[in-house]
């Protein structure tokens, strides 16, 4: 296969992922505004089945399932958001002064990322989360994302470590540019792909540990998400008694979801890694 085919399969794969999360997105943040359903109103009776008033059932409180599920979708996708957000930032900085600047600098900033590899991310989440009564989206975004840095800082430390000795940087210095001009225009600017690639997985990781933050009875506590209703579905063991449109919807947005972030981050990381699209 030819580097034409090979860019042009990358590309199917990358605008597949693509479009099943905007497909998501759009539902879940264009339906709410103009629903006349409160997701956390209480309509009917305890596990009513599908039917056309409720076309996917009602939960253990006898909350509409449907209204929960597109609303419940927009706050984790926002939850995942900001904390892909904040956890990209922080790691890309702390990634990127240690990968260039080296020295004292990168041991002491690659020090602290270990420190935090080290300890278990679901042991801090916790012991955080129990310290705090009201958790709102804000709240669970924050503690998310200033848990889920470090493995962004050791990637982009070791991208930056490779531009340190480059031709460009190293006429940069002779310009007289600053170390923030250098890294703002020279090495940032080379590792805008890696950084994308690295929020896309931090999106989908913030998702992934709010549903386990809410299974485990520390989610938000203001509003409904995927996590919730899975929280909800197994507290009043809606398995058990078979009501399957408790679960499986939650738990379908979820795996939907993700999948198609790591669909789209595994096309654009083999479009721009020459070994995986087999170009040396």
């Amino acid at each position: 296969m030819n580097l034409k085919k090979r860019a042009g399969a990358l590309n199917k794969k990358l605008l597949i992922g693509a479009i099943i999360f905007f497909v998501i997105l759009i539902v879940s943040f264009a339906y709410p505004p103009f629903s006349k359903r409160d997701p956390l109103e209480m309509e009917g009776m305890m596990f009513e089945p599908p039917s056309s008033l409720y076309p996917l059932g009602t939960d253990n409180f006898g909350r509409d399932v449907l209204t929960e599920l597109i609303f419940g979708t927009k706050t984790s996708i926002t939850i995942g958001f900001i904390a892909g957000s904040i956890a990209t930032l922080i790691g890309t900085t702390i990634g990127v002064f240690a990968g260039y600047c080296g020295g004292n600098t990168d041991n002491i900033l690659n020090t602290i990322t270990n420190i935090f590899l080290v300890i278990p991310p679901i042991l801090i989440l916790i012991v955080i989360s129990v310290s705090i009564q009201s958790r709102s989206i804000l709240i669970m975004s924050l503690i998310l994302g200033i848990t889920s840095w470090p493995w962004t800082a050791r990637a982009i430390r070791a991208q930056a470590q490779s531009l340190r000795n480059r031709e460009h940087i190293k006429m940069a210095k002779l310009n007289g540019e600053s170390l923030a001009e250098i890294i703002a225009f020279e090495v940032l600017p080379y590792l805008a792909s890696y950084i994308v690639m690295a929020f896309i997985l931090q999106v989908s990781t913030g998702i992934l540990n709010e549903a386990a933050m809410s299974m485990l009875g520390l989610g938000p506590t203001d509003t409904v998400s995927l996590g919730t209703m899975l929280e909800w579905a197994l507290l009043f063991e809606s398995a058990r008694i078979g009501a399957w449109w408790a679960f499986i919807p939650p738990g379908l947005a979820i795996t939907m979801i993700t999948f198609s972030l790591y669909l789209a981050n595994s096309g654009m990381d083999e479009i721009v890694n020459p070994r995986l699209r087999g170009v040396v």
